[in-house]
């Protein structure tokens, strides 16, 4: 007897003898089969199977085009395991035999059939069907909690980043919406270049991190109203490294690495007269190059207690004076293609509040 599930499997019969069709047919509704799709026209059953779910499928293979060959050649995508294959033929040589079994066959039983052998074999296939449908689902299921939790994990993550950067903020007299728009301009120009959209994303995480480092500066320098001594800027430089220190940890994150990155380069420049390391043109990564851009483009057109923003020709006429200078010509490039939505950016994201101090920054 079979079980309430295999009782309604999806059946389907290909054959092109109708007296064969109903034999077929009437037998596996005697077994307590009910969902049993029966076909004479191979090319009709054929779009069926293409079209619909089906649990098992019982195929002559000496019919009119497409014959049994044919129509396992057009299956050959299926999961085998989920939508076996039992030919019932009167071809019985060996060459039919294992054309049909390396076409994706599950089975062969030869006409004139030994109906209670076909019965057990088409219990047995439809047995590990289901059971290969079961482990299918509880499968994907799994990956759809594993994805939540890891989109969870992922935004609480987030979260703790953008506290992160926000305390930075506090720090000094950026505002929150500066960082981000340098996280949003950051992914805009990796966009641009059709980098990998996961490396974008985390770049647009990253990127409001790359000034963390000033929290670890005291107070009378980061906040000193004139210009700073040589060892006052020397200690203010600092920040940079004290940035990768914060971000980098043993427990290795591709957003933390990325952000420490970022935070020990993004003062560097392309003609090696930044800091902390002199690095020059490509042995600056990426990440800092790009931020440093954003950074700078972004600080000229907002305003400051110390200073009113620049207009956008002055602030784009500035970026390409010290495209090969300050920054990557190549990127330099790129963002002058891109003005106008950087400048987008500033209407969608301006800031919203003053200040949290109302000092001077200090590069």
């Amino acid at each position: 007897m079979l079980s309430d599930v295999l009782r309604f499997a999806t059946v389907v019969v290909i054959d092109d003898v109708r007296a064969n069709l109903r034999l077929l047919e009437s037998s596996l509704k005697a077994f307590g089969l009910r969902e049993i799709k029966a076909f004479s026209d191979s090319a009709e059953g054929l779009a069926w199977l293409q079209a619909n779910p089906w649990d098992l499928l019982l195929l002559d293979l000496d019919m009119p085009a497409p014959n049994g060959f044919e129509i396992l050649q057009q299956l050959a995508s299926r999961d085998r395991s989920r939508s076996p294959v039992i030919i019932v033929t009167a071809l019985n040589g060996l060459d039919e035999r294992r054309r049909g079994l390396e076409l994706g066959a599950n089975d062969y039983i030869c006409k004139p059939l030994d109906l209670p052998e076909l019965l057990l074999r088409v219990r047995n296939n439809l047995q590990l069907s289901l059971a290969s449908q079961a482990l299918q689902q509880e499968r994907d299921q799994l990956e759809q909690r594993v994805q939540e939790r890891t989109g969870q994990l992922r935004a609480s993550f987030q979260a703790v980043i953008r506290s992160l950067a926000r305390a930075a903020s506090y720090k000094d007299n950026e505002t929150g919406d500066h960082i981000l728009r340098i996280g949003e301009s950051a992914a805009l120009i990796a966009t641009a270049m059709g980098l990998d959209p996961e490396w974008i994303e985390q770049l647009r995480l990253a990127a409001p991190m790359h000034d963390v480092g000033k929290i670890g500066i005291p107070d009378a320098i980061l906040t000193k109203p004139g210009a700073l001594t040589e060892d006052e800027r020397k200690v203010m430089n600092y920040h940079a490294r004290i940035g990768y220190e914060i971000l980098h940890d043993e427990q290795r994150s591709p957003l933390t690495d990325l952000a420490a990155e970022i935070a020990i380069s993004h003062h560097e420049r392309w003609d090696g007269n930044g800091y902390p390391n002199g690095l020059k043109g490509e042995e600056i990564p990426l990440s800092g190059r790009i931020v440093a851009l954003c950074d700078v483009y972004d600080a000229l057109r907002s305003p400051r207690p110390y200073k009113q923003a620049w207009s956008a020709e002055r602030a784009q006429a500035h970026i390409r004076d010290n495209a090969g200078g300050h920054f990557d010509p190549h990127l330099v490039q790129i963002m002058s293609s891109m003005f106008a939505e950087l400048e987008a950016l500033q209407l969608t994201m301006a800031d919203r509040a003053e200040p949290f101090t109302l000092s001077p920054q200090h590069d």
